[in-house]
């Protein structure tokens, strides 16, 4: 080590797969030269405060090394004689402690214990011969760290002047799970072009402990990474300088106060776990950057308008209706437990940054190239990373402002149709003009347009945003099936005439009476899903595989009422099917939603209509259970009322394969009712709907509770040829606390 401080030396810097073009740029920038590509690595050319300043401010370097020596991989006794020859007393002290940290090239097999045994054995003899002593051995705080790397022609040895991996900045005292490092979050902040661009604001809709917005601070305020690190690898090196260290280090204190000086950036984090957010405030503290951070409780679905983050929530005020960056690190691994779900939570992330924050620069990460192309964004790169061993995607790109949505519109096609086929059409046409005035009044998207008003054309016909789903309804066996077969043929040439949709948009079924686990089994396999709106909620429809289609819009009223209810209360939904009334209730600011359904299936789908929603599932229970052995085991276990909102929307009969019993909501209705009432607080409501058209409410149930028929008010426009539908009653208990 016989170089003087002021010449160049050879420096091996290390970092995330991925990063090589941004650390390279970086180290160029902190004063390296001669940038040149290793395997996992970035060797340069720099003097020893050069060195210093690399581990103090590199924000995206993971090691910074000092090679030593190396010989040739597979000879073990050649690392053992090169190191007993090395002149290690000029490395440390012989009373000093070290520690080799041995690490081997992607491809490489070997035993690295046996060469880092091979390498110690070496330093400790040359000391022993020379003095008589030798330095110990401490794995855990050492004063100095060797690093050995084995690749396939060669195993080099070198001073970590790191330490301590460069991503631990001495500012997390906090963490949440799987936290994002450090190294990675100024790389996504790098590749957004923060702090250049953006103006000083920066929003992180899904901030956890921090990582992110404490990065973006610190890259505003000129803050070095490393400045708040309480030792570095170097520290315990021979050649150590301490007043070239002391230099660079000064330095830096002198920038940060210069920061000072600065106008404060706007710096914004929602998230939905209240201890995730004191996790992240207590970490700005300690990297003394908080008094620029502004914290606040929210899910993707539940994000105020920019010009309502006032100043005492956000400090941001109508400023950040001004486009800054949008950068982002949402829990696509550890959260969801199913994979598929992780995609909607992008898509109901896209839809809000195109809601809320249109023209903002968005870097996003993704563990699936499919979630980051569900964001939407105008896309300006994408960059493949590594978080530990799992590949990631960094997506850059504009959000692109939401576009209006229009009025439901229907154009006829110039098609003639058969006379025969008239009746059908006129009908058709009458009643889309009515509905449209309606539901375009009303904002209703989804709505039954049809539904066997002529006896001769036995099907129906609902809409779904722009889309038709079109059941024939099985003919009595009285009617010659070539006759129907033909009236139905008939009737689709009239559907496409009417509403001019392609073919593409315009799903056929045929619908027979069902019973037991029948309604649960799969028509078709197509997997096609689509997004449709309902009043807040945006929800998934299948118009293929199913024999419904995930959304019952005979209901739809009841979930626009469960809406209006829900606010401020705990709220559980049995027989959910696919979650619909769930979301509504979210949406609405309930507490927190359950959501019971013996059906993997439907729980999946619900699962994902949350997540399309961006509604957090701690507050949002799934269970999958049969309803009444549910029922029976939580009054037993928790006799204390719970919930203020409940729905109750059985089958008629069902036997599926998962329970053991056969449930008859004729027969079983009045335990299952005295079972959720258990459950209701004593001033809550219990909407309890079936659509048995021959049910019969328990009159004794009458006596028990306060009952009221509301059947007439839960039937919406397009039913009211159908009143029969579905049957509705509002249950409360007597002798309710008054309001």
């Amino acid at each position: 080590m016989s170089a003087t401080n002021t010449e160049l030396r050879e420096w091996i810097v290390t970092g995330a797969d991925g990063l090589d073009e941004l650390l390279v740029d970086e180290l160029i920038a902190l004063g390296a030269s001669q940038p040149r590509q290793l395997k996992g690595a970035i060797s340069v050319q720099a003097d020893l405060a050069t060195g210093y300043r690399l581990c103090l401010w590199s924000r995206l370097a993971s090691r910074v090394l000092l090679p030593l020596f190396s010989v040739p991989s597979g000879d073990p006794d050649k690392l053992f004689q090169t190191a007993l020859k090395y002149p290690w007393e000029n490395v440390l002290r012989e009373d000093a402690s070290f520690a080799i940290r041995a690490a081997a090239s992607k491809g490489v097999a070997t035993h690295t214990r046996f060469a880092s045994l091979r390498l110690k054995d070496g330093i400790v003899d040359r000391f022993r011969d020379r003095t008589g002593n030798r330095p110990s051995v401490d794995s855990e705080q050492p004063d100095l760290s060797l690093h050995l790397f084995i690749e396939e022609e060669n195993i080099s040895v070198s001073i970590d002047f790191s330490g301590d991996s460069l991503h631990k900045r001495g500012y997390r005292v906090a963490q949440t799970d799987a936290p994002l490092k450090e190294t990675l979050a100024a790389a996504l902040l790098m590749q957004a072009g923060w702090p250049a661009r953006g103006q000083g604001r920066l929003f992180d809709p899904m901030c956890g402990s921090g990582t992110v917005l404490i990065e973006a601070a610190q890259m505003w305020a000129d803050i070095a990474p490393g400045l708040a690190r309480v030792r570095f690898g170097f520290e315990g090196w021979m050649g150590h300088d301490v007043n070239v260290w002391r230099e660079v280090r000064d330095e830096a204190v002198a920038m940060r106060l210069a920061a000072q000086e600065k106008s404060p950036p706007q710096l914004v984090g929602f998230d939905t776990n209240p201890d995730a957010l004191r996790s992240a405030q207590r970490n700005a503290q300690a990297a003394g950057v908080a008094q620029w951070m502004h914290f606040a409780q929210h899910s993707i679905g539940d994000w105020p308008l920019p010009n309502d983050w006032d100043a005492a929530e956000t400090g941001a005020g109508e400023n950040f209706t001004v486009p800054g960056v949008i950068a982002t690190n949402p829990p696509y691994g550890e959260r969801l437990g199913e994979e598929d779900s992780i995609k909607y939570v992008y898509r109901a992330l896209g839809r809000e940054l195109r809601k809320h924050l249109p023209n903002w620069d968005a870097v996003v990460l993704a563990a699936n190239i499919e979630h980051a192309d569900a964001l939407g964004l105008e896309h300006k790169n994408t960059q493949r990373l590594f978080n530990g061993a799992l590949p990631i995607f960094a997506r850059h790109g504009r959000v692109i402002p939401a576009e209006a949505e229009l009025p439901l519109a229907f154009y006829p096609s110039d098609d003639e149709l058969p006379p025969e086929a008239m009746d059908f059409a006129n009908r058709l046409q009458k009643n889309l003009k009515a509905a449209l005035k309606i539901a375009n009044a009303e904002g209703i998207r989804c709505f039954r347009l049809y539904d066997a008003d002529l006896p001769e054309f036995n099907l129906a016909v609902d809409v779904y945003d722009g889309r038709l789903h079109v059941q024939e309804y099985a003919p009595p066996k009285t009617i010659d099936p070539e006759k129907a077969a033909m009236r139905f043929k008939l009737a689709l040439r009239a559907i496409r005439h009417i509403m001019g949709l392609h073919r593409d948009k315009v799903f056929l079924k045929v619908r027979e009476r069902q019973s037991g686990k029948q309604q649960y089994e799969k028509q078709a396999k197509r997997g096609k899903f689509f997004e449709v709106r309902e009043g807040k909620a945006q929800l998934l429809v299948n118009l293929t595989d199913y024999l419904d289609t995930g959304l019952f819009l005979d209901h739809r009223p009841m979930r626009e009422r469960i809406a209006r209810e829900a606010e401020g209360t705990h709220f559980l939904n049995l027989f959910a099917y696919t979650g619909t009334v769930s979301v509504h209730a979210a949406l609405a600011g309930a507490l927190s939603t359950t959501t019971i359904d013996l059906s993997p299936t439907y729980l999946l789908w619900a699962e994902r209509n949350l997540a399309l929603n961006g509604l957090p599932d701690e507050q949002n229970r799934l269970i999958q259970a049969d309803v009444m052995a549910w029922l029976q085991e939580e009054v037993a276990a928790r006799p204390i009322e719970q919930y203020e909102l409940i729905f109750l929307d059985p089958p008629t009969f069902s036997n599926s394969k998962r329970s053991e019993d056969v449930f008859d909501v004729q027969r079983d209705h009045v335990r299952m009712l005295q079972l959720t009432m258990r459950l209701l607080t004593d001033d809550g409501t219990l909407y309890f709907s079936n659509n048995f058209r021959k049910f019969g409410l328990d009159e004794a149930l009458m006596a028990q509770f306060e009952i009221e028929d509301i059947s007439a008010e839960t039937i919406g426009f397009d039913y009211q040829r159908n009143q029969k539908i579905h049957r509705c009653w509002r249950i409360r208990h007597r002798n309710r606390p008054e309001s």
